[in-house]
């Protein structure tokens, strides 16, 4: 069976909304949607993997049509290969892609690497006709869990979104079976947003827990004042009350809520993540 990569495709497209959070609103919104085109044949069918970068990051056609797939196109098709040489290697892909590339994780590059390494995921699991979850759990020599955490995120800013749009938001999450949901924090002053997690809490009770997300708006001043607010509800965790890359923040920040934090989705190269 041939395994190779005989194309890597992008393309751009507006997902804007009126809806901000703490730090941007997503009224220019782009995302990148990425096929990896494969050589490989099952059941009939061209093997293509798929990949899109994450709503808040723009697209990034610019890098990936310019700069990355280039770089994939013209590697050696037998050095993106497994040992094995039945599939595809994402190992071996990544580094090819990071190739004459600096160390470090901030900046677009990252996002446009994301997009591309999660196509070649999606091929390579596509080729081993396997669910993904299953591939990567047989890789990591773990047992494959069906059953995964999930919460609803949401809670975004609106125009003229008042609280009973906010409960009725969540009552909708409630209704699809989700039991945590998360709201946005920061883009309000603090009594506003101590109304609406109040009003999200009555809506839930029980049923579900609650987290909130400041997507890393506050200074470590506005992080406290916030934290001896939010200490008083039960929450599911605090995330990501400041820069993703002020670690000394977040170990003094800890000092003041008792509670789970949460961080780690913004850091994007092993140097950031060690």
């Amino acid at each position: 069976m041939s395994v190779r990569i005989v194309d890597v495709r992008e393309v751009t497209k507006p997902i804007s909304s009126p809806i901000r959070n703490a730090y941007i609103d997503f009224s220019k919104m782009t995302t990148s949607l990425v096929a990896v085109v494969t050589d490989t044949l099952r059941d009939g069918k061209r093997v293509i993997g798929y990949g899109f970068n994450s709503n808040g990051r723009y697209g990034q056609g610019g890098l990936i049509r310019e700069r990355f797939a280039p770089r994939l196109r013209e590697a050696d098709p037998n050095k993106l290969l497994n040992e094995a040489g039945d599939n595809l290697d994402p190992d071996k892909i990544w580094s090819t892609l990071m190739a004459n590339e600096k160390p470090g994780g901030h900046g677009e590059r990252s996002v446009a690497v994301g997009t591309i390494d999660m196509a070649v995921w999606d091929a390579v699991a596509k080729i081993a006709g396997k669910p993904l979850f299953q591939l990567l759990a047989e890789r990591h020599k773990r047992n494959a869990n069906p059953r995964v955490f999930v919460y609803a995120a949401g809670g975004y800013y609106y125009p003229g979104k008042d609280l009973s749009m906010l409960r009725g938001e969540m009552r909708g999450y409630l209704d699809r079976g989700y039991n945590v949901v998360k709201m946005k924090i920061g883009g309000a002053p603090i009594a506003e947003d101590r109304a609406r997690i109040e009003a999200v809490l009555n809506e839930i009770g029980s049923k579900a827990q609650l987290a909130v997300d400041a997507n890393g708006r506050f200074d470590l001043e506005t992080a406290i004042a916030y934290a001896r607010m939010l200490r008083d509800y039960p929450l599911f965790w605090y995330e990501e009350a400041g820069d993703p890359l002020d670690f000394a923040l977040q170990a003094a920040l800890a000092e003041f809520y008792p509670g789970p934090m949460a961080t780690g989705e913004n850091l994007f190269s092993h140097q950031d993540a060690r």
